[in-house]
C-alpha cells in the first residue's frame, strides 16, 4: 500500500523560496519561541532538512506541518521534470522519477516534494513584497503538478502600502495555481489570525475534515482554559498586593532617635515596594509561562518600579478610573476608611510623605516620575522587645482610592502586549511602555462589582463571596482585550 493511501494524520508541507518566511508561520502558528526547536533566521538556507512539527493535545499528534527547505533552483528543476515527462502535464509518477533520478544539484527541491509525494497538502510561503519573477512562476508550476491540496500564503512582513498592486499581481497569480489565497504576518498574528488559518485548512482538505474540525476545537478550549488561568493569577496578584502590609519592631531606642526611626521606615518602605514588586513579577511570569513565551520578559530590576504618582494629571487621564467614576467606586467601596492614613501617634506621620519623597518612591513598573503617595500607618502597642518596651510598625497598602484601578490597568496592559506578540519573532522584550487604561471604559456593573471587592481587600478582609463574580468580571476583560483589533 502506498504511503500516500495510508496516512490518517493531516499533514501539511510547508514549503516556499529561500527566507520567504516558512519558519517564522509554522513557530507563530505552533507558539514556538524557542530556535532550538524552530530555527527562524535572516539567514537564508537554515532549514536544509524536512523538519515535522505537530499540534499535540493529551499526548496525541493531531496535526503536523512539516518544514522544508526553499526552492533554490525552481526554473531548472522544473525543466529537468518536463525533460522527464516529455509531452503533456507531469504529475505525481514523474516527480518521484524525478527524486529518484535528478543529481545532487537539486537537492532542495527533491527534499521539498518529498512530504508531498507522501500525501501531506501544500502551504506556499510566499513575500508579496518581493517582485513576482519567473522563478516564482517556476515554484508554482511544481506545486500545481503534485495535484496536493493547496494554499497560499501572502506572509505580509510588514509590507509597505506602496506595493498593493504588487500584492493583487501575486493574488492573481497564485489564484490559478492554488484552492485558496490567504494573508498572515508571521510577526504579528493574533490568536484570531492563527485560528483562521487553521480553519482555511478546512476549505481545501476535505478528506481530514474530522480531525481538522476536532484539532480546531481543542484549540479553542485551550484557549478558553488560558483565560481562565490567565484570570485567577491576576485575581490572586490583585488580592496579595492590595492586602499587602510589612511590619517592624520599633526599639525604644527607635522611639527617641530621629535618626534610628526615619532609618527603621525607610528600610521597611523598601520592605514594602520590594515585595510589591516581587508580587507583581510572579504574576507577569505566571501569565507569559501560560502563553508560552520564552522571549518576552518581565522586567526583573526592582529599582524601575518605582516612580508613581497617583495624583497626577497624566496618572488621571491615562489610567485607572476617571475622577467621577473613582467617587462612584469609593462610595460603592464604602472604603474612606480603608483608603485614610491611620497612625496611632502623631510623631510617626509626621514628615512621612517627606521620607518617602526622598527615596524617589514608587510601587508599580508601569508608571515612571513622580512621588510615592502616603502609605497607611499603624502603630501596635504594648509589646515587649527585649528589655524594654516597643512598638510594632506596620505599613501599607497605599492609600490612593486608585491604585487598585492603576495596579489592575497595568496588568491589562502587559496582557495585552502578550497576546501582540507573535512567536514567530526572535528579538527580546521587556514587557513596559505605557497604554490608555482598560478600566474606565468597564460597564458599570463591572466597576461596581470590583469597587466593592477591592475595598474588602484594601481593609485586609477579601469578601471571597465576591469572588466568582470578580472572576468571571476577569475572564470577560481578557476575552474582551484578546478580541480586540487595537493593535497599538
Amino acid at each position: 500500500m502506498h504511503p500516500d493511501s495510508s496516512r490518517s494524520l493531516p499533514t501539511f508541507a510547508v514549503v516556499g523560496r529561500v527566507n520567504m518566511g516558512k519558519s517564522a508561520v509554522i513557530a507563530t502558528l505552533l507558539e514556538i519561541d524557542d530556535n532550538e526547536v524552530i530555527r527562524v533566521s535572516a539567514t537564508p538556507g537554515e532549514t536544509t532538512h524536512c523538519q515535522p512539527h505537530g499540534v499535540i493535545f493529551g499526548g496525541k499528534e493531531c496535526l503536523r506541518f512539516i518544514d522544508t527547505p526553499g526552492f533554490s533552483r525552481p526554473i531548472e528543476a522544473m525543466r529537468a521534470i518536463q525533460r522527464i515527462h516529455g509531452n503533456g502535464t507531469p504529475g505525481l509518477e514523474t516527480l518521484r522519477r524525478f527524486c529518484r533520478e535528478a543529481s545532487e544539484e537539486f537537492g532542495d527541491e527533491k527534499r521539498l516534494l518529498e512530504p508531498l509525494l507522501d500525501g501531506a497538502g501544500v502551504l506556499y510561503i510566499v513575500d508579496p513584497g518581493k517582485p513576482l519573477r519567473d522563478d516564482f512562476l517556476a515554484e508554482m508550476e511544481i506545486l500545481r503538478w503534485t495535484g496536493r491540496p493547496r494554499l497560499a500564503l501572502l506572509n505580509l512582513r510588514d509590507v509597505p502600502g506602496g506595493v498593493r498592486r504588487q500584492e493583487e499581481e501575486w493574488r492573481e497569480k497564485l489564484g490559478g495555481s492554488f484552492n485558496l489565497v490567504r494573508t498572515f504576518d508571521a510577526h504579528r498574528a493574533r490568536y484570531g489570525e492563527r485560528l483562521r488559518l487553521l480553519k482555511s485548512l478546512l476549505e481545501i482538505e476535505e478528506r481530514y475534515r474530522p480531525q481538522l474540525e476536532e484539532t480546531i476545537h481543542l484549540v479553542e478550549n485551550e484557549w478558553d482554559t488560558r483565560r481562565e488561568e490567565a484570570a485567577e493569577v491576576i485575581l490572586t496578584f490583585l488580592e496579595n498586593a492590595l492586602g499587602l502590609r510589612v511590619s517592624a519592631t520599633l526599639e525604644e531606642k527607635d522611639l527617641t532617635l530621629p535618626s534610628r526611626k526615619q532609618r527603621k521606615m525607610e528600610l521597611l518602605t523598601d520592605r514594602y515596594l520590594d515585595d510589591l514588586t516581587e508580587m507583581e513579577l510572579r504574576c507577569f511570569e505566571s501569565l507569559l509561562k501560560i502563553h508560552r513565551h520564552h522571549l518576552l520578559k518581565a522586567d526583573a530590576d526592582a529599582t524601575s518600579f518605582r516612580g508613581i504618582d497617583l495624583e497626577s494629571d497624566e496618572t488621571w487621564t491615562k489610567w485607572g478610573l476617571g475622577r467621577s467614576q473613582l467617587a462612584v467606586a469609593a462610595a460603592l467601596a464604602g472604603g474612606a476608611a480603608g483608603f485614610a492614613m491611620d497612625a496611632a501617634t502623631g510623631f510617626l506621620s509626621h514628615g512621612v510623605g517627606t521620607i518617602f519623597g526622598t527615596l524617589g518612591g514608587g510601587a508599580a513598573a508601569w508608571l515612571k516620575g513622580g512621588s510615592l503617595p502616603d502609605l497607611r500607618l499603624d502603630l501596635m502597642g504594648g509589646i515587649k522587645v527585649g528589655s524594654g518596651e516597643g512598638r510594632t510598625l506596620i505599613m501599607g497598602p497605599l492609600k490612593s482610592p486608585n491604585f487598585p484601578w492603576i495596579l489592575l490597568d497595568g496588568v491589562l496592559t502587559r496582557y495585552q502586549q502578550m497576546l501582540l506578540r507573535a512567536h514567530g519573532r526572535r528579538d527580546t522584550q521587556i514587557l513596559g511602555g505605557d497604554s490608555s487604561g482598560f478600566t474606565r471604559s468597564f460597564p458599570k456593573e463591572r466597576r461596581d462589582v470590583l469597587a466593592k471587592w477591592f475595598g474588602t481587600c484594601l481593609k485586609g478582609s477579601p469578601n471571597h463571596s465576591l469572588e466568582p463574580e470578580i472572576f468571571t468580571a476577569l475572564v470577560a476583560t481578557l476575552k474582551e482585550i484578546g478580541e480586540s483589533r487595537n493593535d497599538s
